[in-house]
């Protein structure tokens, strides 16, 4: 599979900040990795400092003064990846609850709607289908503030919205789940897109409630316990307005067909 992804950012920074992008690919085992990654303030080329996370995410940071910041990405993936790594404090940190997946407040209504699965690939599926018919998806429903218990009241959201009531009801029901920021091709409308990933028969699963885009062609930008750790553009001490931005995310050849049945893992 042969992968062709990019994102081109533009921002105006209207008080002096720093600045941390999350728009590379993480790297992994299997697949072959072409980029070329350009930042530039005010016109003039500059050298982020990068910053490696978890699971192969990668922050580039810098400060910028006032003016125009512009980001330019493009990479190439060919091959699929080796399966994510299984980690001992993954399967206990993606348990807890988190700023926006607050698993803790739906313990009672997760095991009831849920508890009488005793199969996690069951549950898997259950939660991903009971996500997906019982929210809209509605672009600008949501506030960036929104947690998972507010994209249930509301009932409508985007893919983060479904991505993190996925999340806390997983944990609820004591499966392991963490939110990955992705290319997607084949997604309508194009942005960075946003998965649950799940541990569930051993590995880890990726779950779209969404059913925006096929999870087989999906590319691992960056991983976390929700939105808070995944964001494309982090703006600190400073103010920045964003002006304009275009991702991209095609396959060579047909997209892969999907199926909600399916275990799928990001390749």
């Amino acid at each position: 599979m042969k992968r062709d992804v990019g994102a081109e950012i533009d921002v105006t920074v209207t008080a002096p900040t720093t600045l941390e992008f999350q728009i590379a690919v993480a790297p992994a085992p299997g697949a072959h990795l072409t980029e070329s990654l350009e930042y530039r303030v005010n016109g003039k080329l500059i050298s982020p400092d990068e910053i490696i996370g978890d699971h192969g995410t990668r922050i580039h940071r810098f400060d910028a003064g006032e003016g125009s910041v512009t980001a330019s990405y493009r990479a190439t993936i060919e091959g699929r990846t080796d399966p994510p790594p299984v980690r001992d404090i993954d399967l206990s940190t993606y348990l807890r609850p988190s700023r926006y997946a607050e698993a803790d407040k739906f313990f009672g209504y997760a095991a009831t709607e849920f508890g009488q699965y005793a199969n996690s690939v069951t549950v898997l599926e259950k939660v991903s289908s009971w996500v997906g018919t019982r929210l809209d998806y509605v672009p600008g429903s949501s506030d960036p503030t929104d947690g998972a218990v507010d994209t249930l009241l509301a009932g409508a959201g985007v893919c983060r919205d479904y991505a993190h009531l996925v999340i806390a009801l997983l944990r609820a029901v004591n499966v392991p789940a963490r939110l990955v920021a992705v290319y997607a091709p084949g997604c309508d409308p194009m942005d960075f897109h946003a998965v649950a990933e799940a541990f569930v028969d051993g590995a880890w699963q990726v779950v779209d409630a969404t059913c925006l885009a096929p999870r087989q062609s999906m590319v691992r930008i960056s991983t976390g316990r929700d939105a808070a750790d995944t964001a494309f553009l982090d703006n600190h001490n400073g103010a920045i307005t964003l002006n304009s931005m275009e991702v991209t995310a095609v396959v060579d050849g047909m997209l892969p067909l999907d199926s909600v049945h399916d275990l799928v893992a990001l390749s």
